[in-house]
């Protein structure tokens, strides 16, 4: 059941009629799987998109993340329902802590605890968790336990490898989704990642997002544009080989790009 699409869409920063067009054209070209949060402010219009589209409710893979507002047991499950109204369904597929927030007073047994009795009650299928460090995944797998957490969905990119608990998570059988894969955009300019793209003929994004996708991580880039969206799709048949692996693996620089003060544990 904690099985999970390799591929989805994302919506962050994406707001109003920008992530309609995004998402409806994202399904148009071939994703099942949408990935949104509370605090994006987009739930609804992502419902709309998916309610416009015609493509069954069953078909779909949706995410959502609960956001440090409401990690108090009276608030979790409540605004999850608010959640699920606003993106007209019934049930999510998946829904993560955004960040373990260790400063802002809700203990992570408590959020967690919540997190496992939505699942209980069916309003979504699986549980996961988003920026928790290693300690704080033992933390959230010791109240949930091993096997119901899903994912952690860490910032990833050829930039910021997070070697330490990628391979944590593996071991715990945790699928590691990227956000960030390609950086805000950074590793479109990077020359080794431009000369293994010529060489597959192939663009820098599909070779950034086939680096995620052969080691085992799920993907899920956003675009305000069709043809990107199509194309980012395409990275699932490029193939790298062990030499373009290695070459990536020395891109390594430690470079995060999101960091949220208070929210934010202490990385690994």
């Amino acid at each position: 059941m904690n099985t999970i699409p390799s591929f989805g869409v994302g919506t962050f920063r994406l707001t109003g009629q920008t992530v309609i067009d995004s998402v409806r054209n994202a399904l148009d070209v071939g994703y099942r799987a949408i990935d949104t949060a509370q605090i994006y402010g987009n739930e609804a219009e992502v419902g709309q998109a998916i309610a416009e589209s015609g493509v069954q409710r069953s078909e779909l893979f949706v995410t959502t993340k609960i956001w440090t507002d409401n990690y108090a047991r009276a608030k979790l499950i409540p605004s999850l329902r608010e959640s699920l109204a606003k993106l007209r369904t019934d049930h999510v597929d998946l829904t993560l802590i955004h960040w373990p927030a260790p400063g802002n007073g809700v203990a992570l047994p408590e959020y967690m605890g919540a997190l496992a009795e939505a699942k209980a009650l069916g309003l979504t299928r699986r549980i996961g968790i988003s920026n928790f460090n290693i300690e704080l995944t033992k933390q959230a797998l010791a109240v949930v336990g091993k096997g119901e957490i899903a994912t952690n969905q860490i910032e990833l990119s050829p930039y910021l490898q997070n070697r330490t608990l990628t391979a944590f998570l593996e071991e715990q059988g945790i699928v590691v989704t990227s956000y960030m894969t390609l950086a805000y955009g950074k590793v479109l300019k990077d020359p080794v990642l431009a000369k293994i793209a010529d060489k597959h003929r192939a663009t820098v994004a599909q070779v950034a997002l086939a680096w995620a996708l052969q080691l085992g991580y799920a993907v899920i880039p956003s675009s305000t544009k069709r043809e990107n969206l199509a194309s980012n799709l395409l990275a699932r048949d490029l193939k790298l080989d062990a030499d373009d692996m290695a070459q990536i693996a020395a891109l390594e620089r430690n470079g995060r790009e999101v960091s949220s003060k208070g929210l934010s544990p202490a990385w690994d």
